[in-house]
């Protein structure tokens, strides 16, 4: 437990955050009468000043340890909203270390009344409040969002088009798991030591909804290679579960992209799956936010 401890303090105290390319127009508008919320979340929304018609949606998750208004000040999601005029909510986990729930059986189930349901009911209220393209929502996230983010491409794969995420595990790999951060979770999971085929970790996907024969998201993952925190493993197991899920194979790596030392791997056309190995890089992968934009197509 000390050491777990002691990691998170040293992980969250290296993380250096990036700087804005532009300051938002907007402040966060926080939220309490978004629908159902089982668990006790926190939303806070960022409209910008000139919305699109029938705008996109982007669900934006935090790391263990912060919140939404710290991944609204160090990522470039608000400033680009404002270029882009599309609508990003930044919700908040005030539990377990500020941490997403990614282990109990309700956050890993379909309306199972855990996190996922409520984050869902975020989406759901956004898009009926700010008249969004219900095509054209997006979910990405960071560390313990990343986890969040295989989780809700897991458990409400029809509300999201396409997933961006940085330095997460599987949909599941925490699943039974005491808690979901560094002081209360299974080490097995983060350690990298949860190595399943292609074919399970599909399975655990489509048992978090039963019955559900729609489509699922398109899915970018990245992951530091020197990430001794969330190990490496994790960034293989999530491709494996997702190039399963989606019906793609590995086809080519493509080097220095989308800048030096970070390895693109690409699956099938490359329009479905995509992973960024990065070099030397540890657990916090930085957001590459213009990347993100790409593969949402907004």
């Amino acid at each position: 437990m000390v050491r777990l401890l002691t990691s998170l303090g040293l992980v969250l105290s290296s993380l250096s955050l990036p700087v804005l390319a532009q300051t938002p127009q907007n402040n966060l508008t926080q939220i309490t009468n978004w629908g159902g919320n089982p668990s006790g979340l926190e939303l806070r929304v960022y409209v910008p000043n000139k919305l699109k018609n029938k705008p996109a949606l982007l669900l934006a998750l935090h790391w263990c340890g912060s919140s939404g208004p710290e991944y609204f000040s160090s990522t470039k999601y608000a400033a680009l909203a404002d270029k882009k005029g599309f609508v990003v909510l930044f919700p908040s986990s005030p539990k377990d270390n500020n941490c997403w729930d990614v282990a109990t059986t309700q956050s890993l189930t379909h309306n199972g009344g855990g996190d996922s349901t409520g984050l869902s009911n975020m989406v759901n209220w956004a898009i009926g409040t700010y008249g969004i393209d219900a095509s054209r929502v997006y979910v990405v996230g960071t560390s313990s969002g990343c986890m969040m983010t295989n989780v809700m491409c897991a458990t409400y794969p029809e509300l999201f088009e396409a997933a961006s995420c940085y330095s997460g595990v599987p949909a599941g790999c925490l699943a039974g798991s005491p808690g979901s951060s560094p002081t209360t979770a299974d080490p097995f999971c983060a350690s990298g030591a949860n190595i399943k085929t292609g074919a399970q970790w599909a399975q655990i996907v489509h048992n978090m909804y039963p019955g559900y024969t729609g489509s699922y998201p398109r899915f970018q993952t990245f992951h530091g290679e020197a990430d001794t925190f969330v190990n490496y493993p994790n960034f293989g197991e999530q491709l494996k579960q997702w190039s399963t899920v989606l019906g793609v194979e590995w086809k080519r790596n493509k080097t220095d992209t989308p800048e030096t030392g970070y390895t693109e791997m690409i699956y099938g056309n490359g329009k479905e799956l995509v992973g960024y190995s990065a070099r030397g890089v540890g657990h916090f992968v930085p957001n590459h936010e213009d990347v993100d934009m790409k593969w949402f197509g907004i």
